[in-house]
C-alpha cells in the first residue's frame, strides 16, 4: 500500500512546518493543517507503523465478517445479533474516531442496517470511554493559561458525554452562565492522521487497481482529511458555530448556542449549555408536547437552506448535534465537519430538478457535466436513454411523488456502467442529506426528501435572481413558447409551503427583474401573451354577442357544451394573482406601496404600446382577412 510520493522534500523529524504534526514532531498545541504530501514524506519511512495498524484495523473486521458468515452457516443468527451489534460497536470503538464516525452515519440509516445493529451503533454518538479528568485539566490549563477554577465556578466530577473527538463537561463560569465545555482526547492528530494515511493508500490502490471504481476516491478521502483537520481545531469550530448562527439562528425556531471565545482555544471549546432531547426519544419528545414530525420539518427546511440558499451546510447532523428544547426549538450542536457549496454547485442542482420535472434526460446529462460528475469529453449520447430509463416507470408522477432511495439507487447502477465520478463535496452533501433522512425515517418511514424539498426549491427559482435560474424558469414555463399557466400556478402553490414563501417580495423581486435588463425577453413573451389573451377575450365577446342575436333571431338553437371556451390567458393571470392573495402571508398594504412605483415604469408604458401596437396589427390583418379579402357574398362577421 503506497501513496503519492511527495513532491518538495520534508524533515519530518523537525516539523512537518505549518502542515500535519507527525507523531511526536510537534507539539499538542500547534496550529495543524492537512498535507497528505508532507504525510507521506514522514510515513514512507515508517513502513513497520503503517503495517502494524493496517493489520489493527484488518484483523477485527475480517473476523467479524468471518463471524457473521458462521452465524448463518449455523443457523445462529438470531441467537448471536445483540452480541455481534455489541462487538461492531466494540471494535470501532477500538478503531478510533475515524471508524466511529463511520459507525455514526451507519447509526441513522434504519434502511441499511438492521434494527438491531442500530441501538448499539447509536452509543457512538455520545457514549464512548472517557479519559480521565487529570489530562482534560491539563488540557485547560495549557491552553487557556490558569488552573480550570479560576475560569470556571463548577465543573461536572465526570464528562457527561465524550465523542469520537473530545468529551464535555458541564460548567458554570463565575459570572453565572451554565455552559459546556468540550476538551479534545490526548493523541488525536497522530492516531487520525495514521488512519487517513492508510485509508488515502487504500483509496489510491482501489482507483489504480479496480476498474469499477470510476470516482476519485483520493480525492474524496483528502477532502475528509481536511475536514476531519478542521474539526480538530477548536476554533475553527468557534468561527464556524458563529457564521452558523448568523446565517441560521435568527428565526424562532432554530438555536445556535454562544460561543465563549475568551475562554476557547484549539483544543478547549467553551459554549453555552443547552438543556434537551436527542432527536431519537421520540416518547421523551412528545411527552413534552413537542411533535416529534414538526422538529424534522424544522430539520429538513434549515438543511434546504443550507444546501441551496446560503451553501454553508452542516455536514455531521447525526442526533448527538441535533436536540429539540424544551420550548419547542431545534438546537444545533458541534460545528466542527462544515462544508461550503459553490454558487453553481447550488444552482446547477436546482436546475437538475427543474431538467427531472420537464423529463429533459438531455439537458440532465449536461447538469452531470456542470455539477462534475462527467467530463466534458465524455459522449453522453448512450448516457441519455439510460437516464431515462430510471425514470421510465414514473412517467406520470410529479416530482413530488418520486422514491428518493429508489431514484438514487437506479442512478447508482448509471454510474457503475457509465464514466461517473463523485465530486468530493457531492459526498459530503449526500453525507449530510443521508444523516438527517435516516432520523426522518425513524419518525415518518414514509418521508420522501423530494417532497420536502421542492417548496423550498421553487421558491429558489422564483426569487434568486441568477442567470441560471432565470434560465430554468423559463425552460420550466415556457414549452414551444407559450407560457405554462399549470405550471406556474403549480410552482407559486408549492413555494408557498415554504417557511419563508413571502408573496409580496416575490411579486417585488418579479417586477424588478421584468423591468430590469435581464427581464427584456420575458417582457416580450408577456406582451405576446397579452396580446393573444385581449385578442381572444375580445373575439369570445363578439361571438357571444352573435349568438346572442342569432338565438334571438331564431337562428341557431340555444346554448350548448360545444359553446363552451377555455380558459384564456387573462383568466389565468386573474387566478394566479387570487392565488397570491389567499396566501396567508399576503400584504395589501405592502402591494399598496409597490404599485405607484410600478405604473410609473417608463417599462410598463412601453409595454403598454407594444400591447397596443399588437392588437392594432391583429386587428388590421383581420380587417384585411375578413372584409378586403372576403369572397362576394360571404358575411363579414365570421365565427
Amino acid at each position: 500500500m503506497t501513496a503519492a510520493a511527495p513532491t518538495r522534500p520534508v524533515d519530518a523529524t523537525a516539523a512537518v512546518p505549518v502542515a500535519v504534526p507527525p507523531p511526536g514532531a510537534l507539539p499538542e498545541t500547534a496550529a495543524i493543517d492537512y498535507d497528505p504530501e508532507a504525510i507521506a514524506a514522514y510515513y514512507l519511512n515508517r513502513p513497520f507503523e503503517v503495517w502494524s495498524r493496517f493489520l489493527q484495523i484488518f484483523w477485527p473486521l475480517f473476523s467479524f465478517a468471518v463471524g457473521l458468515w458462521w452465524d448463518g452457516r449455523t443457523g445462529q443468527s438470531r441467537n448471536r445479533r445483540a452480541r455481534r451489534a455489541e462487538q461492531l460497536r466494540e471494535i470501532l470503538t477500538d478503531l478510533g474516531p475515524a471508524y466511529i464516525k463511520i459507525g455514526q452515519a451507519l447509526s441513522t440509516r434504519p434502511d441499511l442496517v438492521p434494527a438491531y445493529f442500530l441501538e448499539e451503533l447509536t452509543k457512538l454518538q455520545d457514549q464512548l470511554p472517557p479519559f480521565a479528568n487529570a489530562i482534560a485539566y491539563a488540557f485547560i490549563e495549557e491552553e487557556l493559561g490558569q488552573p480550570w477554577q479560576e475560569i470556571y465556578a463548577e465543573l461536572s466530577d465526570r464528562p457527561v458525554s465524550a465523542a469520537s473527538l473530545g468529551q464535555v463537561y458541564r460548567g458554570r463560569l463565575h459570572s453565572g452562565e451554565e455552559v459546556a465545555v468540550k476538551v479534545q482526547r490526548p493523541g488525536l492528530a497522530e492516531r487520525i492522521t495514521l488512519d487517513l494515511y492508510i485509508g488515502r493508500g487504500l483509496a489510491a490502490w482501489l482507483m489504480r487497481n479496480v476498474k469499477l471504481v470510476r470516482s476519485n476516491l483520493v480525492a474524496i478521502s483528502d477532502e475528509f482529511g481536511r475536514r476531519i483537520y478542521e474539526e480538530m481545531d477548536y476554533n475553527h469550530e468557534a468561527d464556524n458555530a458563529e457564521r452558523f448562527a448568523r446565517l441560521y439562528g435568527n428565526g424562532p425556531e432554530i438555536y445556535v448556542p454562544r460561543i465563549y471565545r475568551q475562554f476557547t482555544r484549539r483544543r478547549v471549546l467553551t459554549m453555552e449549555w443547552i438543556q434537551g432531547t436527542k432527536l431519537t426519544e421520540l416518547k421523551a419528545i412528545e411527552a413534552q408536547g413537542i411533535s416529534p414530525e414538526h422538529l424534522i420539518e424544522i430539520g429538513v427546511q434549515c438543511s434546504l437552506r443550507q444546501l441551496l440558499d446560503n451553501g454553508f451546510f452542516h455536514a455531521d447532523p447525526h442526533p448527538g448535534n441535533l436536540l429539540a428544547m424544551p420550548d419547542g426549538r431545534l438546537a444545533y450542536l458541534d460545528f466542527g465537519m462544515m462544508s461550503k457549496i459553490e454558487d453553481y454547485q447550488r444552482h446547477g442542482l436546482i436546475e437538475a430538478v427543474v431538467h427531472l420535472a420537464n423529463r429533459d434526460f438531455e439537458a440532465l446529462s449536461q447538469d452531470y457535466v456542470k455539477l462534475e460528475f462527467l467530463s466534458p469529453d465524455t459522449d453522453l449520447e448512450p448516457i441519455i436513454p439510460a437516464l431515462q430509463a430510471v425514470f421510465a416507470a414514473a412517467e406520470g408522477q410529479s416530482i413530488t411523488e418520486l422514491d428518493f432511495k429508489d431514484m438514487t439507487d437506479q442512478l447508482s447502477d448509471v454510474m457503475y456502467r457509465f464514466p461517473f465520478r463523485v465530486p468530493p463535496y457531492y459526498a459530503l452533501i449526500i453525507r449530510s442529506l443521508v444523516t438527517l433522512e435516516g432520523i426522518a425515517f425513524n419518525v415518518d418511514p414514509n418521508f420522501k426528501v423530494l417532497s420536502r424539498a421542492y417548496p423550498f426549491i421553487a421558491r429558489q427559482i422564483l426569487v434568486e435572481p441568477s442567470p441560471e435560474l432565470r434560465a430554468a424558469l423559463r425552460e420550466l414555463l415556457y414549452k414551444d413558447g407559450q407560457l405554462r399557466w399549470h405550471r406556474l400556478e403549480n410552482l407559486l402553490t408549492n413555494a408557498s409551503q415554504s417557511e419563508d414563501y413571502d408573496p409580496d417580495e416575490l411579486l417585488r423581486q418579479t417586477l424588478e427583474f421584468l423591468f430590469s435588463e435581464r427581464g427584456i425577453d420575458l417582457r416580450r413573451r408577456l406582451v405576446r401573451e397579452l396580446v393573444d389573451g385581449i385578442d381572444r377575450t375580445g373575439q369570445q365577446l363578439l361571438d357571444d354577442l352573435r349568438l346572442r342575436l342569432e338565438r334571438q333571431l331564431g337562428l341557431r338553437p340555444q346554448a350548448s357544451h360545444a359553446d363552451a371556451t377555455r380558459p384564456n390567458a387573462i383568466e389565468e393571470l386573474l387566478r394566479i394573482l387570487d392565488l397570491l392573495r389567499r396566501s396567508p402571508q399576503f400584504d395589501p398594504l405592502r402591494l399598496a406601496q409597490i404599485l405607484p412605483e410600478v405604473l410609473f415604469r417608463p417599462e410598463l408604458a412601453e409595454m403598454g404600446r407594444d400591447v397596443a401596437l399588437g392588437l392594432g396589427e391583429k386587428l388590421l390583418v383581420r380587417f384585411i382577412r375578413d372584409v378586403l379579402a372576403a369572397p362576394a357574398g360571404r358575411p363579414v362577421i365570421a365565427a
